[in-house]
């Protein structure tokens, strides 16, 4: 049995909006100057569905429409990061990401038949259909560089994702994992049973 999308209309009036008012927001915030808290605040007030104290998004960010993505405190997003929220982006507290990480929440169809729509009115522009899965990174977690983190996945409560990974399924609490296909290579408890140092 072939999984049950739930298809997004990425076109209806009401996302269009989200979107276009998303893309003002973050070109308003590119040209800010660095120090320019008060300004970058209230824009990031503006285009979060929820952001907390203390956080910080560096240059050049890019999301899709925002008002999905919501921000505990003490947060810091590195340069080049991308999040695609078409479904909900859930970030506890006292995060780190790395510069250029990419989070997806949406993706399509594997079969060409149901991910292509082939007899549809002329006037609609789009011929494939979009899905979504809501993806959740919980409170003390760090995620280096590079890493791409799929739709659907939770990362659990202080796990550390090593750089470069492809994190497409969840990942528990209080563990190192590293890889494509990101996998656990160790948890917190073992390293201070036998006090190891490096990974």
């Amino acid at each position: 049995m072939h999984k049950k999308y739930k298809y997004i209309k990425t076109l209806s009036p009401e996302l269009s909006k989200m979107r276009t008012n998303a893309r003002k927001l973050l070109k308003e915030y590119s040209h800010l100057d660095f120090d320019d808290k008060k300004n970058k605040r209230s824009i990031l007030e503006n285009l979060f569905g929820s952001i907390g104290t203390n956080v910080s998004i560096s240059e050049h960010f890019h999301c899709e429409y925002g008002k999905n993505i919501s921000i505990g405190n003490d947060v810091i997003v590195g340069p080049n990061c991308i999040f695609i929220d078409n479904e909900k982006i859930n970030i506890g507290s006292c995060i780190m990401f790395a510069p250029n990480i990419q989070i997806y929440t949406s993706y399509h169809p594997i079969l060409p038949e149901e991910r292509y729509i082939y007899e549809r009115d002329s006037s609609d522009p789009i011929y494939y259909r979009t899905c979504a899965d809501p993806v959740t990174i919980k409170d003390g977690v760090w995620i280096g560089g590079g890493s791409i983190i799929l739709p659907g996945v939770t990362i659990g409560k202080n796990s550390i994702i090593g750089a470069g990974s492809v994190v497409n399924r969840s990942i528990p609490d209080n563990c190192i994992a590293v890889g494509n296909p990101c996998k656990v290579i160790k948890y917190f408890d073992d390293i201070r049973k036998h006090n190891i140092i490096s990974i």
